[in-house]
């Protein structure tokens, strides 16, 4: 039986008197794109941040590769958390560096490579992101399509193990969404990374994504294939679909 990458057991979390994440399990398949799906509010945002590291369970456990993330000592800790990357719903790109250094950003502060090994590094994914020429520009300077390209070129620059987007297709128009959604689906397969998609693009999203896991009310009420939950005859699924779908048509 295939070993998941990540695994989540009966994770929960809460903040004050709310309860966020309610028992949730979940395996996260190596060399698959999952997508997280659900009304906002759900806890999508906040089951990424436990998967990196940037918030504790208050119950339950997350193993990689079968080991509990809360045994681990602080190397192993330290290399788990660089075999992953982060794609922010905002970009999160430095306004006072230019494209290149924000680009670097990850290799400069996590690794102990030469600048010129940093600079054909930071070249590669600029040549694959069709970003070249804007290596001295200001993220000011560029458009939100183009901002979205070297957020992902930041968080592939380390070659990652797992890649986690939190709504990478924020603020864009139909054509630019599509060539977000393209674009981790040909990186993904080029380079072989597990990709989490936090999304509300229904149903663009199924396209990409080999597995879907459905939230409502910080409990999972799908995990299953694109094709099964375009089937699935549970009411809130069916209802959350619906009502994405027709979303889609008003403006």
């Amino acid at each position: 039986m295939e070993t998941p990458l990540i695994r989540l057991v009966n994770v929960h979390k809460r903040f004050g008197n709310k309860t966020v994440l309610r028992g949730i399990s979940l395996d996260i398949m190596e060399g698959k794109t999952t997508a997280i799906i659900g009304k906002s509010g759900e806890g999508k945002s906040v089951l990424l941040k436990h998967i990196i590291g940037l918030m504790q369970p208050n119950g339950g456990e997350i193993l990689y590769r079968e080991k509990p993330i809360k045994e681990m000592s602080r190397e192993e800790t330290r290399v788990f958390r660089n075999k992953m990357s982060y794609m922010f719903q905002g970009c999160a790109l430095f306004d006072s560096l230019n494209i290149f250094e924000n680009i670097a950003l990850p290799l400069k502060e996590g690794t102990q490579l030469s600048p010129s090994e940093i600079k054909k590094m930071v070249g590669e994914r600029l040549r694959q992101l069709d970003l070249e020429g804007t290596e001295n520009q200001y993220p000011s300077q560029i458009s939100g399509g183009m901002m979205k390209r070297v957020a992902m070129a930041r968080a592939l620059v380390t070659n990652p193990e797992l890649v986690l987007f939190d709504e990478p297709t924020t603020g864009l128009d139909p054509i630019r969404k599509n060539a977000v959604h393209s674009m981790i689906a040909s990186y993904q397969k080029e380079l072989g990374f597990t990709a989490l998609v936090v999304s509300h693009e229904i149903p663009d999203i199924f396209h990409i994504a080999q597995n879907i896991i459905m939230l409502d009310e910080g409990q999972i009420v799908f995990s299953g294939s694109s094709e099964e939950i375009q089937t699935c005859e549970t009411p809130v699924v069916r209802q959350f679909l619906r009502g994405e779908a027709g979303s889609m048509f008003i403006d």
